[in-house]
């Protein structure tokens, strides 16, 4: 029970200090990715110069990397909005045509849609829309922030662990050192699994001759990032626009289930064989996190929020008191593990 009202406690200070929390959470994140990346590029410099322009390059090359991806979900989804407004009158005709199928079996829609989305409604999703944005803006700042001053600090705090006595310093080196090691196999892993993603959806939209098989390949990419989440949406898009373009729910209906089953069979079977055991999470605990830090800290929550549970399921498995926590979360029978085949 005291456990129980901890995490409870815990998590709503986690959220009540989202502001600052979630940045240097995300900027923690980032410097486990980078760091072996600015260390390298340390050892090639001289010594004067090395670390400052250490540290820019790897902001610089981050920084690079976010703006591509991001250019990809927005290239992909203006494409997709450009090809909206030019087959407007398809989704009006599906709207009429669906109404109208609906109205003869007792459903009446049209009253009901044009009572809620109305102009009002419109104004409203436009400033949550603004307010979202500019919320991002301020985070990327702050986070780009506390990612800068903790690449200039973060081989100063390992010297200062390596040296400092007692059992309880080398446990939190080792502890850091390995959640580090699983946020660079987690992203590796992620990005091998968005690729393949990417192509299998490019693949079979193309196969299919829907418009934006492209578009639909690059978004997939981009979104397989956020688990669940991410994929949900890169599904469903190409599910409404195939509808849009032929008319047929068929064609509609075999787009969703292709995509999932190739979404079930990345995620599902080839991502777990790939990433082995050092990644191995419950799936029950990969969608409650994923739902969880969404809730709290919002799209940063979502895209960290596996990492995170991954960092803490670690630094339970470190811990002698906590080490069986880990093991019932991980995922994996350890009996069965141990059973030679």
């Amino acid at each position: 029970m005291l456990g129980i009202i901890t995490v409870v406690v815990a998590a709503a200070a986690l959220r009540m200090a989202s502001g600052i929390i979630a940045p240097v959470a995300f900027a923690l994140f980032v410097i486990a990715l980078v760091w072996p990346l600015q260390r390298r590029i340390e050892r090639m410099l001289p010594r004067p110069v090395a670390k400052p322009v250490a540290v820019l390059v790897t902001v610089a090359s981050t920084l690079l990397v976010v703006l591509v991806l991001g250019y990809m979900v927005v290239w992909g989804f203006s494409h997709a909005a450009q090809w909206l407004i030019v087959n407007a009158a398809r989704f009006q005709t599906l709207y009429a045509d669906t109404a109208a199928f609906l109205e003869q079996h007792g459903i009446y829609t049209t009253g009901m849609l044009a009572e809620t989305f109305n102009v009002t409604w419109l104004i409203r999703f436009l400033q949550t829309i603004a307010g979202r944005l500019n919320g991002m803006v301020g985070f990327a700042v702050v986070t780009f922030i506390f990612t800068l001053l903790g690449l200039l600090e973060a081989d100063i705090i390992v010297r200062k662990l390596s040296r400092r006595p007692g059992e309880g310093a080398m446990r939190m080196l080792a502890t850091g050192t390995d959640i580090a090691r699983k946020f660079r196999l987690y992203m590796r892993v992620r990005t091998v699994m968005s690729l393949v993603t990417g192509l299998s959806f490019w693949g079979f939209s193309a196969l299919l001759g829907l418009d934006l098989a492209v578009e639909f390949g690059v978004i997939a990419f981009a979104l397989n990032y956020v688990p669940f989440i991410g994929p949900l949406v890169a599904t469903l898009l190409p599910t409404l626009f195939a509808l849009a373009q032929s008319g047929s729910w068929e064609l509609a209906i075999a787009v969703f289930l292709g995509m999932n089953i190739i979404q079930f069979f990345t995620g599902s079977y080839i991502e777990p064989r790939v990433a082995g055991a050092a990644l191995a999470m419950s799936p029950f605990l990969v969608l409650f996190a994923v739902f969880a830090w969404t809730f709290m800290w919002g799209v940063a929550g979502a895209f960290i929020g596996v990492p995170l549970t991954l960092a803490a399921l670690t630094i339970c498995q470190h811990g002698e008191s906590t080490r069986g926590v880990a093991e019932l979360l991980s995922g994996k029978d350890e009996a069965l593990a141990r059973t030679p085949s």
